[in-house]
């Protein structure tokens, strides 16, 4: 039979406890073993792999060269095996888990406060939610479908659009001193609270006035929109941002529209499917409930 040099997962954690906590005696402690077992699986591992992993010293564990470059890899390997074992849990008391990627801001704003009516639709389907800014590599990643913007859909899958983007000004209530909306001017006289991950879009929105571009950048970089909703909620500069995603902090009085145009920016709020989808109960239920859900938003 063929040598295996690959560590076991007892080995492993004993390998970590001692190089943690410095003595086999608290490693034993630590993984409920005795001080026997814990030196004989250390020694058992230093056999495997043909090196020293510690050195002896004053009756504590030292970490040799070698131990110290395999220390990061074993704490890594423990950590994915730990990762995927609550993963596989979740399938337990379910027919399915659904995993989907959705641009976060769209997700806190949109999606979430409705997923209870997804969870009464699918009562058997678990949802595993993850936020995301970057495309999906469906082929890589266990993803089963992604909320994105148009622009994010890769090879190998479909785009369905879901709900198109319009741009709209927010501020807060004290921000507009009782008027009904702020003139161009007035923006510029205000902090223009920046989405860094799409930094033009204070630029796009003053495109044809002739202003100073350097006028339209002031103001504080933030990831996402959603921070962009609070930060213009305290008052601290305005919003540049998709109205779907700005309408429950509009109707709940949290921000004001602090201008009566809009900017529609060609794209769209996507379902991406890939193909793999189209045999998986679960994504179709998902899908046609999110259809449904949209439909019944804009009646």
């Amino acid at each position: 039979m063929r040598k295996t040099y690959l560590p076991t997962t007892g080995e492993l954690e004993a390998f970590v406890a001692c190089a943690r906590l410095g003595t086999t005696t608290m490693a034993a402690r630590s993984l409920n073993l005795t001080q026997s077992a814990v030196s004989r699986t250390l020694a058992a591992l230093e056999a495997r792999l043909g090196v020293a992993l510690f050195e002896r010293v004053r009756q504590r564990l030292v970490l040799s060269a070698a131990g110290r470059a395999f220390l990061d890899q074993a704490e890594r390997l423990l950590g994915d095996l730990n990762e995927a074992s609550i993963g596989v849990m979740a399938f337990a008391g379910h027919g399915a888990v659904l995993r989907i990627a959705v641009l976060p801001s769209f997700a806190r704003s949109w999606l979430i406060p409705r997923l209870a009516g997804f969870a009464q639709a699918a009562p058997d389907v678990s949802l595993d939610l993850s936020a995301r800014l970057a495309p999906v590599d469906f082929a890589a990643e266990p993803v089963d479908l992604a909320i994105m913007r148009t622009q994010h859909e890769p090879p190998g899958t479909r785009r369905e659009n879901l709900l198109a983007e319009e741009l709209v000004i927010v501020v807060a209530p004290g921000l507009l001193g009782g008027r009904a909306a702020l003139s161009e001017s007035e923006l510029l006289d205000l902090p223009l609270l920046q989405q860094s991950t799409r930094p033009t879009l204070w630029l796009d929105w003053f495109r044809d006035s002739g202003i100073d571009p350097r006028r339209a950048l002031r103001g504080a970089r933030l990831d996402h929109f959603d921070m962009i909703l609070d930060a213009a909620a305290a008052g601290l500069g305005v919003g540049l941002v998709p109205e779907i995603i700005a309408r429950r902090a509009l109707d709940m009085g949290a921000l004001r529209l602090g201008a009566a145009r809009r900017m529609v920016t060609g794209e769209h709020y996507a379902l991406i499917l890939p193909d793999r989808a189209r045999d998986s109960a679960a994504a179709q239920a998902f899908r046609t409930w999110l259809l449904q859900e949209i439909a019944a938003t804009e009646c």
